[in-house]
């Protein structure tokens, strides 16, 4: 039986947006982030998807990234928060790759990959793309103002709830179940 999921943007999702995190050190968790993905444990698979546009643009390496995104797995496992994958794309919108969002690549393969049911999962996330995402795969899409949400609200052209941050967003998805 197929399961739902939460696909989570990283940086301004849960962790604040510093640019270009080239090393675990550099990663400032929102306070709310652990107590909030707890509320989901046994209920949805947990995917983060990243766009790490830093790595073509020659601002970190692919090591570098993958450094950070297990130090956040890693972090989150701690607070008792099980990651299922880590979905990383790390090109230029301009590289016009299949991988970056709002192109559902990375929840195609979870669906295949982990048995999701897309349908009944969300996409959370503070930049259009991510609601885009969520839309294009018949998901529902959650956007938070924190991060770089607030600066892009007003580009947000498809459906979708909005909210303060991760929280909120959680509290949105327990209604929605």
């Amino acid at each position: 039986m197929k399961r739902p999921a939460v696909f989570l943007d990283r940086d301004g999702t849960l962790i604040e947006d510093r640019g270009h995190l080239s090393d675990p050190a550099q990663v400032a968790f929102f306070p709310e982030t652990a107590s909030a993905l707890r509320r989901l444990d046994g209920r949805f698979e947990l995917f983060i998807v990243t766009n790490q546009n830093g790595i073509a643009k020659g601002f970190t390496t692919p090591d570098q990234v993958r450094l950070v995104n297990d130090f956040v797995v890693a972090r989150l496992w701690e607070e008792g928060i099980d990651i299922r994958e880590v979905y990383t794309c790390p090109h230029q919108r301009s590289d016009g790759c299949a991988c970056i969002k709002p192109n559902p690549h990375f929840l195609r393969k979870a669906e295949t990959d982990h048995g999701i049911d897309l349908r009944g999962s969300f996409v959370v996330g503070d930049h259009p793309a991510d609601v885009e995402l969520a839309a294009n795969v018949g998901a529902r899409g959650i956007y938070v103002l924190s991060g770089h949400g607030g600066k892009h609200r007003e580009e947000v052209h498809v459906a979708c709830d909005i909210v303060a941050g991760i929280a909120e967003a959680v509290e949105r998805v327990l209604l929605a179940r």
